[in-house]
Order: C-alpha cells, then structure tokens, then sequence
C-alpha cells in the first residue's frame, strides 16, 4: 500500500481501531501523528512503533477544543513538515431519545463527534490545500448509525449522520486538492468488546461463536480489517474514491429483515462494545428483535433488552 513517508495525523490514534490503525500505517512506511487524550497510552504507543523501527509522535490532543486542533495541525507540520492525510477516528457514544438528552449531552456527544472533526478539517485541509498536487485525504470513521435509526440513540444517529453530510460537504468545497471519505465499521474482536461481554449468562466464547454464525462472512471483524481497508483509502491507489463511505460489516446489512428473528438472542450482545469507535450494528431488522438475552450489568439491556453502545 502506498503509505511510505506521507505524514498521517490519527485522531483516536491510541486505542481499539484507532491503535490498529496507527500501527499499520508505521508499518507502511508512514510518519505517523499519534493524537489522543490519552496520554500514557500515546507516549507507550509512540515508544513501541519507534522500537519497531517505525516512526510516530504522540501530541496530546482535545478534539472538542479548536485551540487543541489548531496546536495539534501546527505541531505535525513543525514535527514532518507537512500532512499529507488525515484519519478522524475520535468518537463518542451516547443513548437516549430526544425527551432523555440535556444541553450537556448535546455538547459532550456533538462536541467529540461533530465539533472534533469539524475542527481538524478547518485546521488540517488548508495545509494539505497548501502543499499542493491534489493528493490531501482527510477520512473520517463514521458508524452504520448514520443510516439507521437505532432506538433511543437520537443525538448518537444524527452526529454521525452530520459526519457523513461533512464527508459530502468536504468532497465539493475542496475538490482538486482533498479527497474527504468515510468507513464504517461492524462487529470488530477487541479486548473492548470480550470487557462488554462480562455479566452474561454464557462464556465470551460462546457467545462469539454464537455472533459469528449470524454474520454472512462467519467470523467476527479484526482490528487489522480495519486497518487495511484505512490504510488502502488514504493511499493514492484509492484515488477515484471520493465524497462516499465503505461499511466493513461482514456483510449484516445486506441480511434480510426477517432474519432477525433468528438473531435475537444475541442481537444485544453484538451491538454492544464500550468506548472504542467501531460500531456494531448495521442492521436494517434488529430493531423488531426485543426478546433478547439480557445482560444482568447494564441498565439498557434490562430497560428493552439491547445494550448497544459506541466503540473506538
């Protein structure tokens, strides 16, 4: 893949996809900016990939606050000299139906979200705008909640609806220089996602064995699916793709409707994962499959027996 010596700014860089993604870009040949509000992990991440013989610098980043962006865009090119792409991968999950949701809400959920890349666009594509030759990407992981209205996740649907208008928005405003795309993950095997599982009736195993049988493709998603796909729409191979998404799903939107009624008994354990940014879902009929297995640690799933929360 073509990677080698562009400098790559990830956002979310230090854990989950984000993680995955970092590392593989360092594998290609990438200098790659490590930003994150997670400062031990970024400085033990940044140490592993240079102890690889990869090259990555952590810069300590808030995405909700322009001034950190601005600083984060200034330090990248102060550190390479340029930045020939951009990963927006921070992301933040939230339930509730609108009647539920605050103004603190609003802006904790749209302020990591929306206002997050919002932000790094405006500071990040006038450098790439700048340096010329209509090579820029700035890619942005969005959620299949973009297109589904999952129940009580109002705010959560419509932020990452407003990410994939911001994808279409960026493709116009800035054609010629920039190329802006999205990807969409599913159902993706994380440590974060085993942790989510704790409290249920049967063993992780079984329950991923379970999952696995109802995804087209058999298996559950790997990081470094992900990764690869990322890694493919940032280099100049991918130059055609523009302006869209690409879901990495295993196929779960593409089932049928009625084929939920199969699934529901373990609908509430594959949409459900802690804190990373892959989202689990994409599936057009879940919402008709309540009768699910309950998991005994989260109040969502005793409310309406579906736990589905936000990954990165």
């Amino acid at each position: 893949m073509g990677l080698k010596a562009k400098v790559i700014v990830v956002t979310g860089g230090t854990s989950g996809i984000g993680e995955a993604c970092s590392r593989h870009f360092a594998e290609l040949g990438a200098q790659v900016v490590l930003a994150s509000n997670q400062a031990e992990e970024g400085e033990r991440l940044e140490g592993e990939i240079r102890d690889s013989g990869g090259d990555a610098s952590f810069i300590y980043t808030d995405v909700t606050q322009e001034e950190s962006i601005r600083t984060l865009s200034e330090k990248a090119v102060a550190l390479y000299g340029r930045i020939d792409a951009v990963h927006c991968n921070a992301g933040l999950w939230g339930q509730g139906k609108v009647t539920d949701l605050t103004d603190e809400d609003w802006e904790r959920i749209m302020g990591v979200n929306v206002k997050g890349a919002f932000w790094l666009a405006k500071h990040a594509v006038p450098v790439m705008e700048k340096q010329g030759g209509g090579k820029g990407v700035f890619l942005v992981t969005t959620s299949v909640a973009a297109h589904i209205g999952f129940p009580a996740h109002a705010l959560y649907c419509a932020s990452k609806a407003a990410l994939e208008a911001l994808i279409r928005c960026l493709a116009t405003d800035h054609a010629g220089s920039v190329r802006a795309v999205g990807i969409c993950p599913g159902t993706i095997d994380t440590p974060m996602l085993a942790a989510s599982c704790q409290g249920w009736d049967k063993p992780v195993e079984e329950l991923y064995a379970e999952v696995e049988k109802k995804i087209p493709v058999r298996r559950l998603g790997q990081p470094m699916d992900i990764a690869q796909a990322a890694a493919f729409l940032l280099s100049d191979e991918a130059g055609y793709i523009n302006g869209t998404s690409l879901v990495l799903d295993g196929g779960t939107m593409a089932l049928p409707r009625w084929w939920g009624a199969a699934c529901g008994r373990v609908i509430g354990y594959w949409l459900s994962v802690i804190r990373s940014r892959f989202d689990l879902g994409g599936t057009h009929w879940y919402r008709r499959t309540f009768p699910v297995q309950r998991c005994s640690r989260h109040a969502p799933c005793r409310r309406n027996g579906l736990l589905i929360t936000d990954n990165r």
